[in-house]
């Protein structure tokens, strides 16, 4: 029993290893040179196409919420989260183009690579314009902060290792490959990782639904056990059509000025890109959101008492 025990961690350790090497490979070869401009290194030379473009939308503005999250919401809410989720940020998408299409047509024009910048060609106020940067800052540490957190809590989950220990290597190799290949190397990565984060949500789903006869049955018995799972209200019973169309609303005029997204309307390659990026990010959500919230109703027939905090584990736990 120990053999195996051992041997299972080893491929842990082995798959996770190989993990952290591949991000150091792709930041590593898709680097920006020592003396490029800041444009290059900050902006990926203005140069995002479509699909890099997408992912690294998709990527920056998800990630830790998308893996924890929604599955702990998809536990104690229910279907009811998926549309404020899947439809309410595909909906956002309409402000890319609105918003971003501008942002990207006057930061091209007069060489503009930060928002606190735009704020300053725009309004020639510098107070402003370091009172919006200030604010940037601030509420951005947050949500830098809630990455490696999650990160941390996965590989205890998966590995055993310490948090603390945990979310310091994943912040470690993070630093390693922006610091090294700027905007470029953490748009690519965030293609890699996207990429494997859907692969990884579609086994997650499978592999529960798999286990409890195929994803109708388990459906069944999770609507014969909790029948508030599949209403509207959803399991808490808060959902009123108010509190959707406020959800809607937040996306659509939130979302689009989170500095981690604002920043990357200056890199895009072309307004096609923009224009391309908003008609796939809502199909994007719809994929991205499903599988999480799936896995968080159907996880009450594997966990059917978890509170709290511990609902927001139940997609590492399955």
């Amino acid at each position: 029993m120990a053999s195996i025990f051992e041997e299972a961690m080893a491929t842990k350790i082995l798959i996770l290893s190989a993990y952290f090497l591949v991000l150091l490979a792709i930041g590593y070869f898709t680097r920006t040179h020592w003396r490029s401009t800041p444009a290059a290194y900050f902006l990926a030379d203005r140069r995002l196409g479509t699909l890099v473009l997408l992912a690294t939308m998709t990527a920056t503005n998800f990630s830790a919420f998308t893996v924890f999250g929604t599955s702990g919401a998809g536990y104690r809410d229910g279907w009811s989260f998926f549309p404020i989720m899947g439809f309410g940020t595909g909906f956002m998408a309409l402000s890319f183009w609105v918003i971003g299409r501008k942002v990207w047509q006057v930061g091209r024009e007069r060489g503009l690579i930060t928002p606190p910048e735009l704020v300053l060609a725009l309004y020639q106020n510098r107070p402003l314009s370091l009172l919006f940067a200030l604010v940037m800052i601030v509420f951005t540490i947050p949500y830098l902060a809630l990455q490696p957190m999650a990160a941390g809590y996965a590989l205890q989950e998966v590995t055993g290792l310490p948090y603390r220990w945990g979310s310091a290597l994943v912040t470690g190799v993070i630093l390693l490959y922006t610091l090294r290949g700027g905007m470029r190397s953490v748009a690519w990565t965030d293609l890699f990782q996207g990429i494997l984060l859907l692969a990884l949500l579609a086994a997650a789903l499978s592999v529960v639904a798999g286990h409890h006869g195929g994803f109708a049955a388990a459906s069944a018995k999770v609507l014969a056990l909790k029948p508030e799972l599949f209403s509207r209200p959803g399991g808490l019973g808060h959902y009123t059509p108010g509190i959707w169309f406020s959800y809607m609303a937040l996306w659509f005029l939130c979302d689009p000025m989170f500095p981690q997204l604002f920043q990357r309307f200056f890199a895009a390659k072309s307004e096609q890109a923009i224009a391309r990026m908003m008609l796939l990010y809502p199909f994007i959500c719809t994929v991205v959101f499903l599988p999480p919230i799936a896995v968080g109703v159907l996880g009450h027939l594997s966990f059917p008492d978890l509170a709290g905090k511990q609902a927001d584990r139940i997609l590492p736990m399955v």
